[in-house]
């Protein structure tokens, strides 16, 4: 299978305020020419002012209000974009030498600042590693380049192939395979397929030096030391650029069921969704709105919405669906036409960049937690948000579910004075996430931590995070691999956020 070309993607939804941008929120010293010129030797290497600030930003929503402030987060010295793995190795190698920072990006649609080179250096674009990959059809295995854009392999699979990865992200058009695996991604329909580590085989990766690493792929499962694959998913470029990716994928499903319930309130609906995944069930779609939510989003008053849609053989799928019906006697039946208006609506992210430029400070925040955990969360996250001086709204939907417990997604938006935006964002982050370390839940579910969470990354994983650390420095000794992340050491210095 050869991955198709990238089609046009959507620019960053938030213009530069007027004469903007002005200057950049993160400054660093540019690279030497010398070393610009080996990595010439290499591959295109763009050094024009338009590209590398485009290469310097994200859908970070901060960084969207700086935007509209007139001031960019970051430029780095140079754009270099390899096609193949051998010239990502070489540039490393190159960079390593020289001690030069490399931020890897490909679609830069992430939301927590991942791809932001807050150190300068090489911005390395992903998105021209699309080589020829190879489909088991046999052993449902499909190998793509790391930039490739995920509607365009969903097509081609679909397509060519009759398969499917069942990984619908929000971002599908804007996004690429590569950027899913380094921030542990789930897509809308996680419920039934898996988030992309559960969906990753194997990978193809570029240690800091230029070596040239695969892990897994070869085997369902192994027991042959660490499973070396999981070390890379998820960590965001830190210690190895991703080249290439092998997926487990599934036939095209045959059969799709749709139903829509109403509870009383959200702790009953969460406590549905519980014993639905309890019995065995797993729908792919089991998101369930707060009544804040269910009313802006279904024109539902005094209820909690829960919308259910499934796919897959249908002798599965119907069996799951009467466990949802078992799973839901105390809850109204509604019109499951909800379901089509919420897919009709799931990838509209227009009102992102209106709401930035009507003043409002607006994001999501999406944590997981044990089902024991979430009724208490939910309230307590919701309650310290508003709390938060400036708040205007806060509210949350439970959006991919497990045996164990469940995504929480929250979404707040205030409407602070113009110069006190960055407090007001920092401060609803601080009350969001703080409650969900002491609900004892994860920080992050599927956006990963970026810039935006680092500041937690220590409390979160405890003395876990001396292992983290011990292994970037392993991996990556000149730090090189996007610094400023992950809360990790780095010899560049801190980054100036928060």
């Amino acid at each position: 299978m050869t991955a198709d070309a990238p089609s046009p993607r959507a620019e960053n939804p938030v213009a530069f305020g007027p004469g903007g941008p002005n200057s950049a929120r993160f400054t660093a010293a540019g690279v030497d020419g010398a070393v610009l010129d080996l990595l010439r030797g290499i591959c295109p290497v763009d050094t024009a002012t338009e590209s590398r600030t485009a290469a310097g930003r994200d859908w970070w929503p901060l960084a969207l209000v700086w935007a509209h402030q007139g001031e960019t987060t970051a430029v780095p010295a140079a754009v270099v974009r390899p096609t193949d793995t051998s010239q990502v190795a070489a540039v490393l190698s190159v960079c390593n030498d020289a001690r030069v920072p490399v931020t890897a990006g490909g679609g830069r649609s992430g939301v927590c600042g991942g791809v932001i080179p807050v150190h300068g250096g090489i911005a390395l674009d992903t998105t021209g590693l699309t080589s020829a990959a190879a489909v088991d059809d046999t052993s449902l295995l499909v190998e793509v380049g790391a930039g490739t854009f995920g509607d365009n392999f969903e097509e081609t699979l679909r397509a060519q192939h009759g398969l499917t990865l069942g990984h619908w992200p929000q971002s599908i058009a804007l996004s690429t395979v590569g950027g899913w695996v380094a921030c542990r991604s789930a897509g809308q329909y996680s419920t039934r397929y898996g988030k992309i580590e559960d969906m990753t085989a194997g990978l193809e990766v570029v240690l800091a030096d230029g070596t040239v690493v695969r892990t897994g792929g070869n085997a369902p499962r192994a027991a042959t030391g660490p499973d070396l694959t999981q070390l890379f998913v998820g960590s965001e470029g830190t210690l190895g650029v991703v080249t290439a990716a092998t997926f487990r994928a599934h036939p095209v499903p045959e059969a799709e069921r749709r139903a829509a319930f109403g509870f009383a309130d959200f702790v009953s609906g969460l406590d549905a969704c519980r014993r639905i995944l309890r019995r065995g069930a797993t729908p792919a779609v089991l998101r369930l709105y707060d009544e804040r939510e269910s009313r802006r989003s279904f024109d539902v008053d005094g209820q909690s919405v829960l919308i259910v849609l499934d796919e897959g053989d249908p002798e599965i799928v119907d069996a799951g669906m009467k466990v949802v019906t078992a799973c839901t006697p105390d809850a109204e039946t509604l019109d499951d036409g909800l379901v089509q208006r919420w897919l009709d609506h799931r990838n509209d992210v227009s009102g992102l960049g209106t709401a930035v430029e009507g003043g409002f400070v607006v994001d999501t925040c999406e944590v997981a937690a044990r089902w024991s955990a979430l009724p208490d969360l939910h309230r307590d996250a919701v309650a310290a948000v508003k709390a938060v001086e400036g708040t205007w709204v806060a509210s949350a939907h439970q959006s991919h579910a497990y045996t164990d417990g469940a995504c929480l997604y929250f979404t707040f938006a205030g409407q602070p004075d113009a110069d006190d935006a960055e407090r007001y964002y920092r401060e609803a982050w601080d009350a969001l996430t703080r409650t969900t370390l002491a609900h004892g839940g994860a920080i992050s579910h599927h956006h990963g931590v970026g810039l935006n969470r680092d500041r937690f990354m220590a409390a979160a994983l405890g003395s876990g995070f001396g292992v983290l650390a011990a292994m970037k420095n392993a991996l990556d000794p000149n730090g090189i691999l996007n610094p400023g992340k992950l809360g990790l050491p780095s010899p560049f210095g801190d980054p100036a956020w928060p």
